[in-house]
C-alpha cells in the first residue's frame, strides 16, 4: 500500500487575482496541472491567526473559539483587549477562558496516525495556533516544540522573503528525512509581509508574490521526489486570505467614547478589538443595553461599512452569546483601483498597540471582495488535473479534505472534504 501522506504550503495573503501567467507563472502552471478552486474563500475576519485555526480545525471561529488577530478576554470587572500574535496569548487564553480551542486539531487528530508538523514563519500567535496544545511539531522563531511541549530547535530567521527561504529548505529536508510526518504544512510570509509594507502590485509586492513562488517551486521538487518513490501525495497550495489597499485609519473606540457609548478610552466595558479592515465590539452584560445605540451609531458612520450583531454574527461564523463579541463590523471599502492598478480600497481600524501606519499599504479582516478570494490549488489524491471547480469552498474544508486523504474520521468539523470528483467540477 502506498504512504498518503499531505503537504500544505501556504503564500500568506496572496489574493486570487494575482496568480496570473505575468505575476506568478510558476502557480498558473501548477493551476493548469492540478485543480484550481475558483471559487475559495476566507473566514471572518479575514486575519492569519483566525485563519490558521480554521485550517488546523475545519470549524468556523464560532466553534474554535479564535476570534482575530486581536481578541478580547475577560478581565476582572471587564474586558481587555489582547494581541494573538504574542506568544503568551495561548496562556492569557486558557486562564481566561480555561482552554485554547475549543475543538480538535489537526495535530491531534493525527498525533496516532503518523502525526503532524507545522514550519510557519508568520506571527507566533498564528503558528502557535496550529496546533496550540503540542500534539504535533510547531517551528517558529519565537520558539518551537514537540508533543508535550517538548521543547526543540529554534528557527533563528526573519519574517520576511529570506526567512521563508531558510524555512523551506529546513521544510525541504525534514520532509525528505527517515521519520518525517502524514501532515506537514509550510506557512511562508509572503506576499504578507511586503504587502503591509508597500502598495500592493508595486515592484517591492511583486518580487514578494516571486520569492515565494521559489519556494514553492523547492517543495514541488520534493513532492516529484516523493512520488517516484511510491508516496501518495496529496498536495494543497494556497492562501489565507487576500489584501486590500488602505485609504486611512479609524479610531473606532473613540467614536464611541465621543458618543457617550463608552465611558472612557481606557474603560473597560465597552472595548473594541481593531482586525485591519474590520473590528469586533465587545460590551460587559451589565451595559447590554447600549448595544442597539452603539450599532444605531456605528451605522450612521460614513466610514462605516457593514456591521453585525446577534443572530446576524452566526451569518459571519462568530458567537452569537458572547459579551466579548457583541458587534463586529466592516469599513466602507471601494472597487477602485490604487496606483499600481490593484481594485480595492478600504478603510482600517487604529491599533492603539500597533506603531506602524498601514495607509497606502496592504490590509485585510473584512469581507472584501478580494481579501475574501485567497487561491487555491489541489494536486493528488483523486483531484483530476487540469480542471476548474466553481463550487464555493472555504479555509474550513482544508481539514476535512486532509483527513479524508489519510482515511481518517473528519466527522464535527463545520467544513466539507473538498469536492474531487470530475463531476462536480467542470472541465
Amino acid at each position: 500500500m502506498k504512504n498518503k501522506r499531505v503537504i500544505l504550503v501556504i503564500c500568506d495573503s496572496l489574493r486570487r487575482d494575482l496568480i496570473t501567467p505575468v505575476n506568478s507563472p510558476l502557480l498558473t502552471a501548477l493551476a493548469r496541472d492540478s485543480t484550481w478552486f475558483s471559487q475559495a474563500r476566507g473566514v471572518f475576519p479575514s486575519t492569519t491567526r483566525v485563519s490558521s485555526a480554521t485550517i488546523a480545525t475545519g470549524c468556523l471561529p464560532a466553534r474554535h473559539g479564535l476570534l482575530g488577530n486581536c481578541m478580547l478576554l475577560a478581565s476582572g470587572d471587564g474586558l481587555k483587549n489582547h494581541s494573538v500574535g504574542h506568544p503568551d496569548f495561548r496562556a492569557q487564553m486558557r486562564a481566561a477562558t480555561g482552554r485554547t480551542l475549543r475543538v480538535p486539531t489537526l495535530a491531534q487528530r493525527t498525533a496516532d496516525h503518523g502525526g503532524a508538523a507545522i514550519y510557519s514563519n508568520v506571527s507566533p500567535g498564528a503558528a502557535y495556533f496550529s496546533d496550540p496544545d503540542a500534539y504535533g511539531h510547531v517551528f517558529h522563531r519565537a520558539g518551537s516544540y514537540g508533543p508535550g511541549h517538548a521543547p526543540a530547535a529554534k528557527m533563528d530567521i526573519a519574517s520576511g522573503a529570506a526567512g521563508d527561504a531558510e524555512m523551506t529548505a529546513a521544510f525541504c529536508a525534514m520532509l525528505l528525512g527517515t521519520r518525517p510526518p502524514r501532515v506537514a504544512t509550510l506557512w511562508l510570509s509572503e506576499p504578507d509581509h511586503s504587502g503591509h509594507g508597500h502598495a500592493l502590485g508595486s515592484p517591492q509586492h511583486m518580487q514578494a508574490i516571486a520569492r515565494a513562488e521559489a519556494c514553492v517551486a523547492c517543495v514541488l521538487d520534493v513532492v516529484a521526489s516523493l512520488r517516484a518513490q511510491g508516496d501518495d501525495i496529496l498536495l494543497i497550495v494556497g492562501s489565507d486570505h487576500g489584501m486590500e489597499s488602505v485609504v486611512g485609519e479609524i479610531d473606532v473606540e473613540s467614536s464611541l467614547v465621543d458618543a457617550r457609548l463608552k465611558d472612557a478610552a481606557d474603560s473597560t466595558e465597552v472595548v473594541v478589538a481593531p482586525n485591519g479592515t474590520a473590528f469586533v465590539v465587545g460590551v460587559t452584560p451589565d451595559v447590554e443595553s447600549r448595544i442597539a445605540p452603539i450599532v444605531a451609531h456605528l451605522r450612521e458612520q460614513p466610514w462605516c461599512g457593514e456591521i453585525f450583531h446577534g443572530q446576524a454574527l452566526a451569518r459571519i461564523g462568530l458567537p452569537i452569546d458572547d459579551p466579548a463579541c457583541a458587534i463586529a463590523g466592516t469599513f466602507s471599502a471601494t472597487a477602485a483601483c490604487n496606483q499600481h492598478g490593484v481594485a480595492g480600497m478600504s478603510w482600517i481600524a487604529a491599533d492603539r498597540a500597533e506603531k506602524k501606519s498601514y495607509t497606502g499599504y496592504g490590509q485585510h479582516g473584512g469581507l472584501g471582495k478580494h481579501e475574501q478570494a485567497p487561491f487555491l490549488i489541489v494536486q493528488g489524491g483523486g483531484f483530476a488535473p487540469g480542471t476548474t471547480c466553481d463550487q464555493p469552498v472555504s479555509l474550513i474544508d482544508y481539514a476535512p479534505t486532509v483527513l479524508r486523504h489519510l482515511g481518517l474520521p473528519h466527522d464535527g468539523m463545520d467544513g466539507q472534504p473538498l469536492p474531487n470528483a470530475i463531476s462536480h467540477c467542470q472541465d
